[in-house]
C-alpha cells in the first residue's frame, strides 16, 4: 500500500503529465481517434487511400435496389452505404494484421478491427430493418388510402344508377301523363283512343 508520501509525489508528477502543449502536438493528439475513422463518434469520411468514387456507387446501387420514396428512407439508405463501407474498412484492417511482418501488438488491434466489424453488420442490419419498417407503414397508408377511394367510387357508381334509376321513372311517368292526356282529349272528341296500360304506381313497382 503506498505511503502518503508516495501519494503525494505520484500526484504532484500526475501535474506535469498534462499532454502535449504545442499546437502542432494538440493537433497530432486531436486526430489520434480518427487514424481508423471506424469508432462511432467520429463522422464518416473517406480514407485518403480509399476510392471515394467506389463509396459513391456503393450508395447508387443501394438506391437502385430499395428505391427509397422519402427523405428519410434516403438518409437511411446512405447510412447502410457508410456501415457497409465501414464493415469493410474493418476488414482490410484486419488483414494487415495479419501480415508476416506485423508486430505482435497487432493481435490487439485485430480484435479491436473485429469488435468494429460487428458492430457496422449490426448497425446496417438495423438500418435495413428501419426502412423496410417505414416503407410497410408506407404502403399501409397508401392501401388504405387506395381503399377509401374505392369505396367511394363504389358509392358515387350507386348514386349515379340511383339518379339513372329515377331519371328513367319520370320519363315513364311523363310519357303515361302524356298518354293519359291524350285519351281524355280524345274521349271529349269522341275518338276511340286505348286507355294507358300502366299507371305511375306500376311504374314505380316496376322500376
Amino acid at each position: 500500500m503506498p505511503t502518503p508520501a508516495q501519494t503525494h509525489a505520484n500526484q504532484q508528477n500526475s501535474q506535469k503529465s498534462t499532454g502535449p502543449t504545442s499546437q502542432t502536438g494538440q493537433q497530432a493528439s486531436s486526430q489520434n481517434a480518427i487514424k481508423h475513422g471506424l469508432a462511432s463518434h467520429t463522422l464518416f469520411y473517406i480514407m485518403p487511400d480509399e476510392d471515394g468514387p467506389k463509396f459513391s456507387q456503393l450508395v447508387e446501387r443501394l438506391r437502385a435496389e430499395h428505391q427509397p420514396q422519402t427523405q428519410t428512407e434516403n438518409d437511411l439508405v446512405v447510412r447502410m452505404a457508410q456501415h457497409e463501407w465501414l464493415r469493410a474498412r474493418a476488414l482490410r484492417f484486419q488483414s494487415h494484421c495479419l501480415e508476416p511482418d506485423q508486430h505482435v501488438s497487432s493481435t490487439e488491434y485485430f480484435s479491436l478491427y473485429l469488435r468494429y466489424q460487428t458492430t457496422n453488420e449490426r448497425a446496417y442490419s438495423r438500418c435495413l430493418q428501419d426502412l423496410l419498417t417505414l416503407r410497410a407503414e408506407r404502403r399501409k397508408v397508401e392501401i388504405g388510402f387506395v381503399s377509401q377511394k374505392r369505396a367511394a367510387e363504389s358509392q358515387d357508381l350507386k348514386k349515379e344508377a340511383q339518379n339513372l334509376k329515377q331519371q328513367q321513372f319520370e320519363l315513364k311517368k311523363q310519357e303515361f301523363e302524356w298518354k293519359k292526356h291524350r285519351v281524355t282529349t280524345a274521349s271529349s272528341l269522341n275518338i276511340p283512343v286505348p286507355h294507358p296500360e300502366t299507371s305511375p304506381v306500376d311504374l314505380e313497382m316496376a322500376a
